[in-house]
């Protein structure tokens, strides 16, 4: 591995992981689909000009298909997903919900053996029971203490691995790379985010989720001051937008397996940076779900190797 490709590998994974502690912090101050609303559409335009410039080195123009295809991966991700992952934030701690979403490979797995008829080789089997055991474990489900914010981490995990398998099939289809397929599914999502976030405001509507904290009158840039626009900036340019870009510079500099180490080191990394942060303890079932779901990990890694080995022979 090059020494480049590795520090962009050791920046990614920690932009990577400290995202929830972030987005935690910055909850307290925003209104948390306001905060998605900023993230996706800031990290979507950093990630445009580099976007735009490989396109026109490919000599690719987009078309009606094509920006059908963005919408429904910019919806999956942006709109259903990442909404799930917010409220999930801020009812539970981040630590958890950052190897619930490091988990979403597994799901992604489980959904492409049910759904699409993918077969799953003996190692990725192996992993996904390795990594559904570590999910039960780190949750606990005989001593919930937070029901609703373990369910929407959940939930935010099985929706994040659909919107991976529709940017697969999408790319495949239409040619697209992973930066192309990001950058425009995350201005697509932060579009039809603000479509939702405008039907707010409408006296009607407002008045009808006046009963639901957060979904009413929604604002859009509101709340950004000179105190807080350092975070912003963390969250949309470095979180989202450099580190999604890097993630895709290592899948296409060193492929699959080394990008896949980002995800693997998350659930491991993200709990210790939580403990040192925000104070979050350190539970010893945590502890034991995350050495397990590394186990799985690197079981996947290592099957992926060795598949990659047998196809170059």
């Amino acid at each position: 591995m090059k020494l480049r490709t590795l520090i962009y590998v050791a920046i990614s994974t920690f932009l990577f992981s400290s995202m929830e502690i972030a987005l935690k912090i910055a909850g307290g101050t925003f209104n948390p689909i306001q905060l998605i609303f900023l993230r996706f559409l800031l990290g979507g335009l950093l990630l445009l000009p580099f976007t735009l410039k490989r396109l026109k080195k490919d000599q690719r123009h987009l078309n009606g298909r094509d920006i059908r295809a963005f919408a429904l991966t910019g919806f999956s991700c942006v709109l259903v997903s990442m909404t799930l992952y917010q409220l999930a934030i801020q009812m539970s701690l981040p630590a958890t919900i950052a190897i619930l979403l490091s988990a979403n490979p597994a799901f992604g797995m489980l959904i492409g053996l049910v759904l699409l008829k993918e077969k799953m080789s003996r190692t990725n089997t192996i992993a996904v029971i390795l990594t559904l055991a570590g999910l039960i474990i780190i949750v606990n489900p005989f001593n919930l203490t937070n029901p609703m914010g373990i369910m929407l981490g959940i939930l935010s995990s099985i929706t994040f691995a659909i919107y991976g398998i529709l940017t697969r099939l999408s790319s495949n289809k239409l040619g697209f790379g992973g930066m192309a397929m990001t950058c425009f599914s995350f201005i697509a999502g932060a579009i039809e985010l603000a479509i939702f976030m405008a039907f707010t405001h409408i006296p009607v509507i407002s008045r009808a989720f006046s009963g639901v904290q957060g979904f009413s009158n929604i604002p859009f840039f509101q709340g950004i001051t000179w105190s807080n626009i350092l975070l912003v900036a963390y969250i949309s340019f470095f979180v989202t937008g450099l580190g999604f870009g890097l993630y895709f510079l290592v899948m296409e500099e060193a492929g699959v397996p080394i990008a896949s180490l980002i995800f693997f080191i998350k659930p491991a990394l993200a709990p210790v940076l939580s403990l040192m942060i925000l104070r979050d303890p350190i539970h010893s079932n945590t502890v034991v779900g995350i050495i397990i779901i590394l186990i799985g990990s690197v079981v996947t890694l290592m099957g992926e190797r060795i598949a990659m080995r047998m196809s170059r022979k």
